[in-house]
């Protein structure tokens, strides 16, 4: 450290005899020294004060000059809470909500199995029950980003078998297919793996194969791919469907973001599955890389960085 600000000095706790000293020594947590080693400071980083663990703190670094380093520090304990306050809400809120739905599909059920229900409050209960199913699925998956942004991966990690995973995940789609004679082509590298969670790695590319399925009609042909990149394992998933706006592209992944509201509601989704889908990359140091036009199908490509979290065999 060669020179500091007032406001710099009192968020990491610097006194006047410490320059020349090594940054690492005040902030010491081994993610940011990843971070400073890593030389990819297109991203913040958000950490704990050093001398505080209630005070959170967001460190952006500038590469400049000859191998030298503008380090910008910012109090975001007060943007923290906000953020925490957020993810508590809609996690309680979702737990609160799973009882009275419980009640309300089963009395759905028990009176959809009567025998003696009138034909015009027959068709009424059929559509309570697909909302009710719908609403459920709406809260598992709010349940689902509420565990993925508060839980650690750290001690869940296993060497995932990428070829077993995606077999299992074709077998479901086919199945989720129906009668729509969809064509499922794979390619799979036969000896790659990933150091993760598995379930969360398979609920992630799970998304991707079904919302193909879903939102392409009947022929239509799905491509599952996965092989080595370079340092990158590549997982991608192609369909020759109605593709999307690149205007959109941006904002897949926001939370019920949605292209086409009527064909969201005919294909009974949420609105979250790639909003899940880029929080569990984001656990396994990975991107969501998504391609598509009007007319010319999709493909969306998730990246793993194989050189620090995983390897293949």
């Amino acid at each position: 450290i060669s020179w500091w600000t007032k406001p710099a000095r009192r968020l990491l706790g610097l006194r006047n005899n410490d320059s020349g000293q090594p940054l690492v020594n005040f902030l010491r947590q081994p993610h940011f020294v990843r971070y400073l080693e890593g030389n990819n400071y297109t991203d913040p980083l958000t950490s704990h004060a050093p001398h505080n663990l209630e005070q959170h703190l967001q460190v952006q670094i500038t590469q400049f000059g000859q191998n030298e380093r503008m380090v910008v520090v910012r109090d975001v304990t007060r943007l923290h809470h906000l953020e925490q306050m957020r993810k508590d809400f809609v996690a309680n809120v979702s737990h609160e909500l799973r009882t009275p739905l419980t009640v309300i599909n089963g009395y759905v059920e028990t009176l959809m199995m009567s025998g003696e229900i009138p034909k015009p409050w027959l068709k009424a209960l059929r559509q309570m029950e697909q909302q009710s199913k719908r609403m459920d699925v709406l809260i598992k998956d709010l349940l689902t980003l509420t565990r993925l942004e508060t839980n650690s991966t750290e001690g869940n990690k296993s060497q995932v078998q990428i070829p077993q995973m995606i077999e299992r995940i074709i077998t479901n789609a086919s199945v989720l297919s129906g009668d729509k004679q969809q064509k499922f082509i794979h390619n799979i590298d036969s000896q790659l793996s990933l150091a993760g969670e598995e379930s969360e790695l398979e609920s992630a590319i799970s998304n991707l194969v079904y919302n193909a399925v879903k939102y392409t009609g009947e022929g239509s042909e799905i491509r599952s791919n996965s092989y080595r990149e370079s340092d990158q394992l590549v997982i991608e998933v192609c369909d020759n469907g109605p593709g999307i706006d690149p205007m959109h592209i941006p904002r897949l992944t926001e939370r019920f973001y949605r292209v086409d509201q009527s064909r969201n509601s005919a294909t009974g989704g949420t609105g979250l599955g790639l909003a899940i889908v880029k929080h569990v990359l984001i656990r396994h140091n990975g991107t969501l890389d998504i391609k598509s036009q009007p007319g010319k199908g999709s493909s969306l490509l998730c990246r793993f960085n194989l050189d620090s979290s995983s390897d293949s065999d």
